[in-house]
């Protein structure tokens, strides 16, 4: 029997390089459009010039779509902006392009969007799928992301579109940038670190999305977060009582990461609990639940 093939775009990126060795560990074949043919699974794409190669989607049965530029990478500008929201969008509308033009039929796509979905607030409210979208710039991008991959739906048999939260991994992402000064003994908390931070371990994420390709029941829009809600001043505490080192900082005034951030400074100062109930439902079962468990796990 042939091996089925997972198509993952972005698959440069920290969740892609863990998400492939799960997939093939687990018996399927992985491809990866990328902008340059770094591995003998690569298959070259460049949404800005509207090209990609057609053998690609042709191999596939299913797609994990992943691509889009960081939004944390710089600070954000006209023209960063732009590249957050293309890089999503664009490629999105050149996958579904590709399906209509090739009358290809997939048996699951597994879209990549983000709690941001819901606007960076405070709030004592926790968010489920079926709330309204946010008002700022996250907000928007999110919108037009899965407006842009329920497109996907006349090409596969199911779309499952995650929200995800703060993505932990030992090799990189926010987590590392968190435990950096912490280690150092210069953690703390910022703004009046009352902000949630939605989060989820990376092999929770990576599980999650081969649970979704495995099971038919999963479709539709899902929190990918653990349950545990968290706020960054708890965060940086939970850090430090991994890695063994005191928390004796006072906070990051609000006003400093303002006049460095501008905009961008609305990811960071602000942050809203969000319910991971309907993943739950699914009878999916997450490995790390509780952030220090997560954090041993990925700092021990």
């Amino acid at each position: 029997m042939s091996k089925e093939t997972v198509l993952i775009t972005g698959g440069s990126g920290m969740v892609a390089t863990s998400l492939s060795k799960l997939l093939v560990e687990r018996g399927f074949e992985v491809i990866l459009l990328s902008r340059s043919l770094k591995t003998e699974n690569s298959y070259l794409w460049d949404y800005k010039n509207n090209f990609i190669d057609n053998k690609a989607i042709k191999k596939c049965q299913y797609i994990v779509h992943l691509a889009g530029a960081s939004v944390a990478g710089s600070i954000w500008t006209e023209q960063s902006k732009k590249e957050i929201i293309d890089s999503r969008v664009n490629t999105t509308e050149l996958l579904v392009q590709t399906l209509r033009q090739q009358n290809k039929e997939l048996k699951a796509v597994v879209a990549a969007s983000a709690v941001g979905y819901y606007g960076s607030t405070t709030s004592t409210h926790i968010f489920h799928e079926s709330d309204n979208p946010g008002s700022d710039f996250l907000a928007h991008t999110c919108v037009l992301w899965e407006k842009a991959t329920k497109q996907f739906e006349k090409h596969c048999d199911r779309l499952i579109q995650l929200r995800i939260g703060i993505v932990l991994d030992s090799k990189g992402g926010a987590l590392k940038k968190m435990a950096a000064p912490v280690h150092y003994w210069a953690g703390a908390a910022v703004g009046n670190g009352e902000q949630y931070m939605p989060w989820i371990h990376i092999d929770d994420l990576c599980n999650f999305i081969l649970y979704s390709l495995q099971h038919e029941n999963v479709q539709g829009v899902y929190n990918a977060v653990s349950s545990e809600q968290v706020t960054n001043k708890e965060f940086v505490k939970k850090i430090a009582k991994v890695l063994k080192k005191p928390v004796f900082l006072p906070a990051i005034p609000s006003f400093m990461i303002k006049s460095f951030l501008g905009d961008m400074s609305k990811m960071i100062l602000e942050g809203s609990q969000v319910s991971n109930e309907k993943i739950l439902s699914t009878g999916f079962t997450f490995k790390y639940n509780k952030l220090e468990e997560a954090l041993k796990d990925l700092l021990s």
